[in-house]
């Protein structure tokens, strides 16, 4: 038991008794005194109570000369700050005062709104045995169970970010890039794990806790792919290779041309294209997947969902245009608009218009960008940049500046919306109720009704539409900060370089070097 205490109540004198604590218990402590004499204005000399509490050999200790009412057997109750757990510190009686009941005890619970995790063990326990000065826990409370997201685990590669090996010679192998998913019919593409929603908890009042919101995702079969009856498992429905485009797991074939040219037309597949020539100027190939061309890509038109592979390169004869839902990876860009959601590599880009979604890599034996203008969202990679003759070169990683511009313009029209709809709302809600009740309308209000629905609908679209690209730009701004340029070689004067909204032109060359934004401004430093 812990060491406790106990006053002692005569007509000429108030004492207290200090009992010292037994098996291992705690001391008392002199404040848990001080606060219990103090409640009930009883005087005392510090050192007097101080030598009894460091004697605790039970002997009378006369504190004043004062008499006092008896003091009931009572308690000291503490909430935890989440209202989640109580706590009760007993108090002996006075010698000969009356004891509390457990039934006393609850009830004084009850008129405290203490109603849940109530530790009716641990208060029949000490009505039981009496062990005084002692925190006992009398009520806790249910804590919440937080849920977590809906997840898909795909059984293929999703990420956009391939690039191709370096050879020993500084050459770049754009045969043996292993970014293709081959399936087979049958073949396990992605597993849906559901969401799981939590368990609510409870505090010590009763009040319900919820657990926060989670996300929840769903598999989508696209071509030749099939979903299981509870919605669970994706599977291959034919042979070829899978992809993944906004959500959608599809399985795609391969269909082979020697050249595009007169002889074929344009091309326009669902799937794989693969060229072993050339594709000539003038003509286009759109792939719902891949697009390989083993051959030069002259002044076409290639437009692919997923990767594109240009194993000699492009001369786009300031016409090409080339856009993939994936990678690009390429020997050469020259005269040509190059767009890639994803990666772009090639061996060098001479005045051209180049953009990625993700980074760019000019490497190889000669890994130079002269001419145009180059951006990529994370990262951009050369050996060099512009040239001694000063073309006009420009570099772009990070955010678009006119950004910015954007969020503001999404953050104004989402509150518009947000205050149109509010004022709308009592109307609409009050309509619908009538409507619940069998009320009619006139032709008028008719016609008003279906109006403000009308309304409602279309401002709650636009919310939601307007937050989606909100969020997202605001990512992409976030993100912009760490974006860089790296120079493995020599960036000559005259270069621009962009990071986010921040520009600079080279006064001099840099070597090996990186630049990248530090304290507002575009910097360079070691690589």
């Amino acid at each position: 038991m812990n060491g406790y205490f106990q006053l002692v109540i005569s007509p000429n004198s108030t004492g207290i008794k200090v009992f010292a604590p037994t098996d291992g218990g705690d001391k008392l402590k002199y404040d848990d005194v001080k606060e219990y004499l103090d409640d009930r204005s009883i005087r005392f000399t510090p050192a007097v109570l101080n030598d009894a509490l460091t004697e605790g050999s039970g002997k009378l200790v006369i504190l004043n000369d004062d008499t006092a009412f008896p003091e009931r057997e009572s308690y000291r109750l503490t909430i935890t700050r989440d209202k989640m757990e109580a706590i009760a510190y007993f108090y002996a009686p006075s010698e000969g005062a009356e004891l509390m009941t457990a039934k006393e005890f609850i009830e004084d619970l009850a008129y405290r709104n203490i109603t849940s995790g109530i530790n009716t063990e641990a208060i029949q326990n000490f009505f039981t045995h009496r062990d005084y000065c002692k925190d006992i826990t009398i009520a806790k409370g249910r804590k919440v169970r937080e849920g977590c997201d809906a997840k898909i685990e795909y059984s293929f590669k999703t990420n956009l970010r391939a690039k191709p090996t370096m050879r020993e010679d500084g050459s770049v192998d754009y045969f043996n890039l292993n970014i293709i998913n081959h399936v087979k019919k049958g073949d396990q593409l992605a597993v849906l794990i559901p969401e799981d929603p939590g368990d609510p908890g409870e505090n010590i009042y009763g009040d319900i806790l919820k657990p926060h919101g989670v996300k929840t995702k769903k598999l989508v079969a696209g071509k030749n792919t099939k979903l299981s009856e509870d919605g669970l498992v994706l599977s291959a429905e034919a042979d070829g290779h899978v992809t993944l485009k906004d959500g959608k797991v599809t399985v795609s074939n391969v269909i082979q041309f020697e050249n595009v040219d007169v002889s074929t037309g344009n091309i326009d597949y669902d799937g794989s294209v693969e060229v072993k020539g050339t594709v000539a100027s003038g003509f286009s190939i759109k792939a719902g997947a891949n697009i390989i061309v083993k051959g030069i890509v002259e002044g076409a038109s290639l437009t692919a969902g997923s990767d594109i592979i240009l194993e000699k390169g492009i001369n786009g004869m300031t016409k090409g245009d080339v856009k993939a839902g994936g990678n690009i990876i390429t020997k050469f860009i020259e005269n040509a608009k190059v767009t890639a959601k994803g990666s772009i590599n090639a061996d060098c880009i001479m005045h051209s218009t180049v953009a990625a979604g993700t980074e760019i890599t000019v490497s190889g034996k000669k890994g130079f960008i002269v001419g145009g203008k180059v951006t990529a969202t994370d990262k951009i990679t050369a050996k060099i940049l512009g040239s001694e003759m000063g073309a006009n070169t420009v570099v772009e990683v990070g955010a678009d500046p006119n950004m910015k511009v954007r969020i503001k313009e999404l953050v104004k029209a989402k509150d518009e919306a947000e205050k149109k709809l509010e004022n709308i709302k009592p109307t609409v809600e009050a309509i619908t109720k009538r409507l619940k009740s069998g009320a009619k309308l006139t032709p008028d209000q008719t016609r008003q009704a279906q109006q403000l629905i009308t309304m409602n609908k279309v401002l709650t679209s636009q919310i939601e539409k307007n937050t989606s690209e909100l969020e997202e730009l605001q990512q992409k701004l976030a993100d912009s900060k760490d974006s860089y340029v790296v120079v493995e070689g020599t960036a000559y004067p005259g270069l621009t370089i962009q990071i986010g909204d921040q520009v600079t032109t080279l006064k001099s060359a840099s070597q090996y070097c990186r630049f990248e934004l530090r304290d507002g401004y575009v910097k360079s430093g070691p690589i």
